[in-house]
């Protein structure tokens, strides 16, 4: 069979071949089923352990066995699940109207996936698992993993979006430093279950997770929803990359106030691209305190106010290559929400970044280069770089443009962005964007 995997990336060229979103339909653009390449993953195991239901005790998912979810696996409190670096795990066939493929760390329960940069762990589509090069992923063949934990949000006794209203599936409490356990050297791919409108799973959702919690070094592609949600809690991220997702790349809800360094939020024109009203969604990063229902004023405390550093958010390289796919903001902040956004790169979107009903004066947005096809920084705000234009800045990053040719770099001279010198490589060995 057929693989492609980057892997191995030098330093100097890195090469590789939602809160009530109004959200009606999906646009999904024909030649998505039609990237340069797709192969099925080569050295997993024969053996297949399918796993359902509740997992109450410490248990252990070997590396040895690919394990298969059905349904909604649920961790539940007092328990660890331990997954070994170089474990895949998949889903069952999907039933329609059931979730699916979903993995969830209930309040109280810890995950521990540690994988390393030479054996990730890697949740994928089943369809790249069956020794069958004829048979594609897709979005939605996975369900996702989602954490709950008791930091703070400011919506209380809240069923996480994406599953039926349950007592296991509540986020959000009074401990800011609460520990849902670690994830690191993770790739999540094909996620996504659509439960109702507005309401889906992601590919990695957060809810109510404390500072003690680790996440690092974790990739997440082609999802049916956002790539990486969080709803309120305080953990503080490095090194994301989300890559492909049908909505945002990046989602911020219910007073999310950690710190995330070092993330790219990298679009692919190919995939499928979410619309609201008829119009296009796909934003790099959305920002929201609160949906409407909950407060008209957005005025729910803790405020919504992540704070980001070293981020690349990366479009498309023209404005007509844009036209038709789906892409909206690289940045969209609104209903309430704050943000503190430093040392980043946004390019490629038909506006850059946009403060949609929410006073700038409220946040901090400083030494960014930012890039719009027709508004860089909405309202403008200075002590930022800005250009527009029909042709999007590279903003010293040699190679970002996936649909201009797969072998991307994100290396940017300077401080700014989320592959530097300083940074260092650390994309190397565990990543995937060609499939």
């Amino acid at each position: 069979m057929k693989n492609l995997f980057l892997m191995g990336l030098a330093l100097g060229a890195f090469t590789f071949a939602s809160c009530d979103k109004n959200k009606d339909s999906f646009a999904t653009n024909d030649s998505f089923d039609k990237r340069s390449t797709e192969a099925d993953y080569s050295g997993y195991p024969a053996t297949v352990q399918t796993v359902s239901g509740n997992i109450t005790s410490n248990t252990t998912w070997t590396s040895d066995k690919v394990w298969q979810i059905s349904g909604v696996v649920t961790v539940k409190s007092g328990a660890t699940l331990t997954i070994q670096p170089g474990t895949f795990i998949k889903s069952t066939v999907n039933t329609p109207g059931t979730p699916n493929g979903v993995l969830v760390i209930q309040r109280g329960a810890k995950i521990n996936a540690t994988g390393t940069a030479a054996s990730p762990i890697v949740f994928t589509s089943r369809n790249l698992l069956d020794g069958n090069t004829s048979t594609k992923g897709a979005p939605g063949d996975f369900g996702g993993v989602i954490l709950l934990g008791n930091a703070p949000a400011n919506v209380s006794g809240r069923t996480i979006e994406g599953l039926p209203t349950s007592p296991d599936y509540t986020f959000g409490g009074t401990n800011s430093a609460d520990n849902s356990g670690t994830m690191k050297y993770v790739r999540i791919e094909y996620g996504g279950f659509n439960l109702s409108t507005d309401n889906e799973v992601n590919g990695l959702t957060l809810g109510g997770v404390g500072s003690g919690t680790v996440l690092d070094y974790i990739q997440v592609s082609y999802g049916k929803d956002d790539g990486f949600e969080f709803f309120g809690g305080t953990v503080n991220p490095k090194h994301l990359i989300a890559f492909g997702s049908d909505d945002d790349q990046f989602d911020f809800d219910n007073g999310y106030r950690g710190t995330i360094q070092y993330a790219v939020a990298v679009a692919d024109g190919n995939s499928t691209h979410s619309t609201s009203g008829g119009t296009s969604d796909s934003n790099g990063i959305e920002s929201d305190n609160n949906a409407p229902a909950d407060d008209a004023s957005f005025s729910l405390t803790p405020k919504t106010r992540p704070v980001l550093r070293n981020f690349s958010i990366v479009g498309t390289r023209t404005a007509a290559a844009a036209t038709g796919v789906g892409y909206k903001y690289g940045v969209r902040n609104r209903r309430g929400a704050e943000i503190d956004m430093q040392a980043s790169l946004i390019t490629g979107f038909p506006s850059g970044f946009v403060f949609d009903g929410t006073a700038p004066a409220s946040s901090v947005l400083t030494n960014n280069s930012v890039h719009g096809f027709t508004a860089a920084i909405t309202p403008a705000v200075s002590g930022n770089t800005v250009n527009t234009g029909a042709t999007a800045q590279n903003y010293g990053m040699a190679q970002p443009w996936f649909n201009v040719n797969p072998s991307v770099n994100f290396l940017a001279s300077g401080t700014r962005g989320a592959v530097t010198s300083t940074s260092g490589n650390w994309l190397t060995g565990w990543t995937k964007f060609v499939f």
